[in-house]
């Protein structure tokens, strides 16, 4: 091998990947590359926990529900076959690895490296030439190395220290129970309450799901005062169990209209006996119900997640035949400022508005958040309204690049909350050093520009508590 392909070989996901100054160097390797996780929003399924689930082979790890990865799959014209369908799991991953040679420039190429060299010592490129070499190395460490490769061994690996699921109000929570009284579990699981299914009283299922509601419990939910009792159990019964953060998903936020509770009461009594509600009475609704569970939370002080801006389930043949979270969602281009502005004012007029974190999945957005959350900061905690970590598909170098920019112009960089995975895989909690190092770097390039003096220990400090000393402050872990 010559010494220009060696020297290029040798840069290729470095230990200085994405550091490019001497200070974004010592920043990461110093003060932020070995603090443990939280991960305050994630879709890991808190049953394979507890049960500490093995896998067979690297594509179970690594392809099972990822709907990143099936997104390049269907881009590269792969069959469905080898992306959700019935064939072979050598064959699915030798599928993505030459899927995954063309994928230049994509997180996913760069996440997917991360994970090969963190969690199977790979330190090589994965494509159609490597492909079956990575494809026995992994599932030889996998076969030999059982518990290290479980559930809870990648974990501990990870030095996850909190893990908060996405758990809905009818849901029994068992498994964290399981968790909670398993003495050998290291990492603390939480429950995160996501009560969409409560808050849309125009979706296909909403009938269905208020009778599961009123089954788990134990009463009949014919009134707004009945569902708004039921909710008020259920969180007290979610928060007995360690939860102190709400989700909520929205496609769009909702408009600002006056409603009283009477008028309400008559829409769920219409969506509960099947008649057609309009989009105003809908959005009334998802009002009062979003602004009641505010309340709630202000009053136990949880925090409140708003993610919205998401266009789901665009290709309908594809939703009917695999259903939802398959890899058919997109960006939606509304603009929900004004609509924002005039919900925080009324949650706080109310004095109804928790700590809350805002996310939209329109990078334009960004500035946009950053200047009306500026308007409703107060004492109560240090950036009591977050402008969430990169979203989705924005959870790129250039996506994080872009919000960090955004949060250090008009905001406060230094209190941000940091990084979650928002994953349903184990191996991703390398997202949280791909941050760290896009962190770090960016601080490192404000140091280099002579935006910002060379204070290791200030610096130190800033990045430390972004990485991980915020959310642990923020959340009260």
């Amino acid at each position: 091998m010559g010494y220009l392909e060696t020297e290029l070989r040798s840069k290729f996901m470095g230990e200085d990947f994405l550091l490019k100054s001497e200070y974004a160097k010592v920043l990461f390797h110093k003060y932020a590359e070995n603090l443990p996780i939280i991960d305050y929003h994630c879709h890991i399924n808190p049953r394979e926990i507890f049960e500490n689930r093995k896998f067979e082979n690297i594509t179970q790890m690594w392809l099972g529900g990822d709907h990143y990865k099936w997104r390049l799959l269907r881009a590269n014209g792969i069959e469905e076959k080898y992306v959700t369908g019935e064939a072979d799991d050598h064959d699915k991953f030798i599928k993505f690895a030459e899927t995954l040679e063309r994928c230049i420039g994509n997180p996913v190429h760069q996440w997917s490296h991360l994970e090969l060299a963190k969690y199977f010592g790979y330190m090589g490129s994965l494509n159609s030439e490597t492909a079956e070499e990575v494809w026995k190395l992994c599932n030889e460490k996998i076969k030999n190395e059982p518990e290290k490769m479980s559930a809870r061994g990648i974990m501990e690996q990870s030095n996850v220290e909190v893990v908060c699921t996405t758990d809905d109000p009818a849901d029994s929570l068992e498994w964290h129970e399981k968790i909670a009284a398993d003495a050998s579990m290291k990492a603390k699981v939480y429950p995160a309450w996501r009560p969409d299914k409560a808050v849309n009283a125009d979706a296909p299922d909403f009938v269905q799901y208020i009778g599961k509601l009123s089954d788990v419990s134990g009463k009949k939910i014919a009134t707004i005062k009945d569902l708004f009792e039921v909710l008020s159990d259920r969180l007290s019964f979610f928060a007995d169990h360690g939860c102190r953060i709400a989700d909520h998903g929205l496609t769009d936020l909702p408009e600002r209209e006056e409603f009283a509770l009477k008028e309400v009461d008559v829409i769920l009594n219409k969506a509960l006996t099947g008649e057609k509600i309009t989009p105003s009475e809908a959005n009334k609704y998802r009002l009062a119900v979003l602004e009641f569970c505010a309340g709630k939370y202000t009053e136990m002080g949880w925090v409140m997640q708003l993610h919205y801006g998401c266009k789901r389930n665009n290709n309908r043949k594809m939703f009917k035949t695999l259903g939802p979270d398959t890899g058919y969602d997109a960006i939606l281009g509304s603009d929900n400022g004004a609509r924002l502005a005039e919900l925080l004012d009324m949650l706080t007029s109310k004095d109804k508005l928790p700590k809350t974190i805002l996310y939209s999945l329109n990078p334009v957005d960004n500035t946009v958040i950053e200047t009306i959350m500026g308007c409703f900061q107060d004492s109560s905690a240090k950036c009591k309204i977050q402008h969430g970590s990169a979203w989705w598909f924005n959870d790129n170098r250039d996506g994080m690049e872009a919000q960090l920019k955004s949060l250090a112009n008009e905001g406060m960089l230094g209190n941000f909350v940091g990084m979650l995975t928002d994953s349903r895989s184990f191996l991703s909690y390398t997202r949280h050093e791909y941050f760290r190092r896009i962190l770090c770097n960016l601080i490192g390039s404000f140091v280099e520009n002579g935006e910002y003096e060379w204070n290791e220990k200030i610096l130190g400090r800033i990045v430390s508590d972004i990485s991980y000393n915020n959310a642990r402050e923020y959340f009260r872990f």
